[in-house]
């Protein structure tokens, strides 16, 4: 058994010079927020689920992007209710959401 059931990076990246990039659509406080709803729900810890920064998962056109491991899913985003759906359905459930699937 690895050390987490499973490990969701969310991509923070920013760019210069006005280039696409996940942190110009509040990537960061995205991943605080799920960070934090994660710990709420006690889903946290050894043999749970880890939430962690990245830098450029280099799918910036399709950002901001996460992707969940070990299940290899990766997932666009648009607000904190996106967020709280890949954690419902995806991490508790074990359903893919694939209207945010990329």
């Amino acid at each position: 058994m690895s050390y987490y059931q499973k490990h969701i990076f969310f991509c923070v990246n920013q760019r210069e010079n006005g280039e696409r990039c996940c942190n110009n659509h509040h990537a960061q406080a995205m991943r605080d927020y799920a960070k934090d709803r994660i710990k709420t729900l006690k889903l946290s810890g050894k043999g749970k689920i880890r939430v962690n920064n990245a830098g450029c998962l280099d799918r910036c056109n399709e950002g901001p992007v996460i992707v969940i491991y070990p299940d290899n899913v990766w997932y666009t985003y648009v607000d904190q209710e996106d967020i709280d759906e890949i954690i419902e359905e995806h991490l508790i459930n074990s359903r893919i959401v694939d209207r945010l699937k990329i």
